[in-house]
């Protein structure tokens, strides 16, 4: 996949739990495990901004593209 999850950095970097941000964003620890984990396809725009807000981040800090090319 071209796009990786970078949440598990910015949370360390944040020094918040899982079940923390789960609670302040409004999601269940099951569906923000998910994401922190890369297990996900997709991710709601509404999910996505209680995230950067309670982090204080950008989609950026959490989203990465990788060139799938590099792979090969």
């Amino acid at each position: 996949m071209a796009i990786v999850l970078r949440l598990d950095r910015v949370m360390a970097d944040r020094k918040i739990s899982l079940n923390e941000l789960a609670e302040k964003v409004g999601i269940s620890n099951v569906n923000l495990s998910n994401i922190k984990t890369g297990k996900i396809s997709a991710i709601r725009f509404s999910t996505l901004n209680s995230i950067c807000r309670v982090l204080k981040c950008q989609p950026g800090d959490i989203l990465e593209y990788v060139d799938d090319l590099e792979d090969q």
